[in-house]
């Protein structure tokens, strides 16, 4: 299955299948860190528990590649966001729904409740 090209549907509006693809990947890299972060907290808790100063010392270190790896999931979140956003808006250009403004942004409009 892996390779195969497919469409989605979203809120009644076509995917290409390429944009899934970039979907599935992304959130594999996303899964990908997060089972690094576990492991990372798994041994950065270790080592605090031990109270070894060589542990405690080592988990600087580790406590920044935790960091930056929530800043990379973050980002990854972000372009994901974007990208599905600008999918969804091309899909549904011409429909009444998501209609495109003249700065480019579909014109959703949302039912407050009374």
């Amino acid at each position: 299955m892996e390779g195969d090209t497919f469409s989605g549907i979203v809120n009644g509006t076509q995917i290409d299948g390429k944009v899934v693809q970039t979907f599935q990947k992304s959130f594999v890299q996303v899964q990908d860190i997060l089972d690094q972060n576990r492991l990372l907290i798994n041994e950065i808790n270790q080592n605090h528990e031990s109270k070894i100063p060589d542990n405690l010392s080592r988990n600087v270190g580790l406590i920044k590649e935790l960091n930056n790896n929530i800043r990379r999931v973050v980002d990854l979140y972000a372009d994901l966001s974007s990208s599905f956003t600008k999918s969804v808006d091309a899909s549904s250009e011409g429909d009444s729904s998501g209609a495109m403004k003249s700065d480019g942004k579909a014109g959703h409009k949302r039912n407050r409740p009374a």
